[in-house]
């Protein structure tokens, strides 16, 4: 019965989707904006890029004397794809959701100052894998300019360090906009690392992964970074002991212990002594189970604590771990994935507010405290049919819910993608423990994914 109930929602949302969609599939129009001194620029090139397969440009067109583009493209709202403005050398990205035929992008001029790129926090995730740790990390950065200005430098505007014996996986960053975008690295020797990505004003952020050896189930990492950072955490399985000077336990996060510390310099070297093992996946959650999965985290992503004040809980890691985790374990098809339920949470119904939301590319956005830009979106810069829906935020005045069939449709599709999500990463560790063959994890992989692809296209 419960499968058949989800299989109703993700139909009626495919339903939903493919009508919200059908006046503008094909077609995007939009302006391109100077956020620096809010002017129209002209000349400017755009691309369309497909997600599917990779970063793929499929169109590009430049922008005319009132700094206006247009796209007409057959797969426009048929999947996720990105829109790119290129500016003096740095690429600008912003998200092409479905049911919008009018997407406005904002460039910045660029800047080298340091209130440009200030690291708030940075994330260790670690995850045992047999014989190998995989290590996922990821920095929290905001640009604070004034004027605004893009903090970029195409030698490498931010640097990392791996340990010794590390192989890199893969590097990712996002901006204001939310979406990760893959990035290449710069090899500056001696296991360090860099990135040339513009950082916006607002809130950014780049994440790593890599793995090291893990012989006899335990490691010792070494740690640094060029930047200070107002926090550090660490993440691990409850299995996985982890043991570094400095760091306190600050409870559990979906399922991961959490260790914490505050106020670290810049060069600071952070020594993390690991052992233990994962603990073993579930073997009746694989990618069928539908939203039932989504309940068995629990938490939503609350810190239970420990010690005097047991009981209470507090908000630690709301989201960023779980986008972490996958990135860790699933590569670019992890991407791909988180790309799918970003774009979802953009909900055509709902009027998007500009740039400003801070964690990763599968939230919810969230306002920024500033404003990222002094000019104004084009007029028609709307979701399509946006006069005429209703509004997706249920009437807090209201004692019981007064939610519409559409509104109540998005939260329920919603929690069958967040538990697809939740499967799909299961799946993953079920194939590293063995518990799964090769032949079963490729097609509940695929299985699951299209699911995914066929509730964005409609």
């Amino acid at each position: 019965m419960k499968r058949i109930k989800i299989l109703n929602f993700l139909a009626a949302a495919s339903l939903a989707l493919a009508i919200a969609a059908s006046a503008s599939a094909g077609t995007v129009t939009g302006v391109v904006h100077n956020g620096t001194n809010g002017k129209l620029v002209a000349g400017v090139d755009v691309y369309l890029i497909q997600l599917q397969g990779g970063m793929q440009v499929v169109a590009n067109t430049k922008t005319d004397s009132q700094g206006r583009y247009h796209f007409d493209y057959p797969a426009i709202g048929q999947g996720p794809m990105l829109l790119r403005a290129a500016y003096q050398g740095v690429n600008f990205h912003q998200p092409l959701t479905p049911g919008r035929d009018t997407v406005d992008l904002t460039v910045y001029e660029k800047t080298k100052n340091p209130l440009a790129r200030q690291v708030t926090s940075r994330l260790i995730v670690l995850q045992p894998n047999g014989t190998s740790l995989l290590v996922g990390e990821e920095y929290t950065i905001e640009n604070q300019s004034q004027p605004p200005a893009a903090f970029y430098d195409e030698q490498g505007d931010f640097e990392f360090q791996v340990p010794a014996g590390a192989d890199m996986n893969q590097v990712s960053a996002w901006g204001p906009s939310g979406m990760p975008i893959v990035l290449g690295t710069i090899d500056k020797g001696k296991n360090r690392y860099a990135i040339a990505y513009a950082f916006q004003p607002g809130d950014n952020g780049v994440r790593i992964s890599y793995q090291v050896p893990y012989g006899s189930n335990s490691a010792n990492l070494l740690l640094a970074s060029p930047y200070d950072a107002q926090r550090m955490l660490i993440a691990a399985p409850p299995t996985v002991q982890v043991s570094s000077e400095g760091f306190q336990p600050a409870g559990s996060d979906q399922g991961y212990s959490v260790y914490s510390h505050e106020q670290l310099p810049a060069g600071f070297p952070v020594q993390i002594a690991v052992s233990g093992t994962a603990p073993p996946p579930s073997d009746d959650t694989n990618a069928g189970n539908g939203a039932g999965g989504a309940a068995e985290n629990g938490g939503g992503g609350r810190d239970q604590l420990n010690g005097p004040d047991a009981g209470q809980t507090v908000q630690v890691l709301p989201t960023r771990l779980d986008s972490l985790r996958w990135v860790l374990i699933g590569g670019f098809a992890a991407i791909f994935v988180l790309g799918l339920v970003y774009l979802w949470r953009r909900p055509v119904a709902a009027v998007v507010a500009g740039p400003g939301h801070a964690d990763i590319a599968v939230q919810t956005p969230r306002p920024s405290s500033r404003s990222n830009s002094p000019v104004e979106p084009s007029p028609e810069a709307r979701p399509v049919g946006a006069g005429a829906a209703p509004s997706v935020a249920p009437s807090a005045s209201s004692g019981t819910s007064s939610s519409t069939p559409t509104e109540q449709m998005n939260r329920e599709v919603g929690e069958s993608l967040d538990a697809l999500k939740d499967n799909l990463f299961k799946l993953e560790l079920r194939r590293q423990a063995g518990t799964i063959s090769e032949e079963d994890y490729a097609r509940e992989r695929a299985r699951t994914e299209k699911i995914l692809r066929d509730l964005l296209r409609g």
